[in-house]
């Protein structure tokens, strides 16, 4: 087994997520997000090292509301994938999740059967009460919109699936 390490990201490490991250933009998998956007949000980030300590993915918690967070930006680099990375940081970041007291965490991805097997489902029509609601559809957070499945970013969104999971 390849030697794996997940610690909490560095201002050092955003342009090596960055970099990271640009190919899944270009292949249209993720959203780009600016470099002033993945410094403001070091402290959300885990990343993944090798044994070398080179990145070798990412991942962030972004809380949305009291009990709800959000996974956002995971990525593991190509000549990673199914070596037990993106499973490393989902546990680091449910972790990070259950310190802060969220109770469940959402996802949009195109990994559906990845989540699954991490004990996501697919989110049905109602998800918050509607007190709730009328509160997060003030953010101005994209993620948030894309959480309550707003009709505004619908020509934005990549086809991706929005997905939950209980803590």
């Amino acid at each position: 087994m390849r030697a794996i390490k997940v610690r909490a990201a560095r201002t050092r490490d955003v342009r090596g997520i960055q970099a990271m991250l640009e190919p899944f933009v270009q292949r249209r998998i993720l959203l780009g997000k600016d470099l002033v956007v993945l410094y403001e949000a070091t402290q959300q980030f885990l990343v993944a090292e090798d044994g070398e300590g080179n990145l070798i993915g990412c991942g962030a918690l972004h809380v949305m509301w009291e009990d709800l967070g959000e996974i956002r930006t995971l990525i593991v680099v190509d000549e990673w994938l199914h070596h037990g990375v993106g499973r490393a940081l989902v546990e680091g970041l449910e972790g990070q999740a259950r310190t802060l007291g969220l109770t469940r965490l959402f996802c949009l991805t195109f990994e559906v059967d990845f989540f699954t097997r991490r004990g996501f489902s697919p989110i049905g029509e109602q998800i918050v009460d509607p007190d709730v609601y009328s509160q997060l559809i003030r953010s101005p957070d994209e993620g948030v919109a894309e959480f309550l499945d707003l009709a505004h970013v619908k020509p934005n969104t990549l086809g991706n699936t929005r997905m939950i999971k209980n803590l």
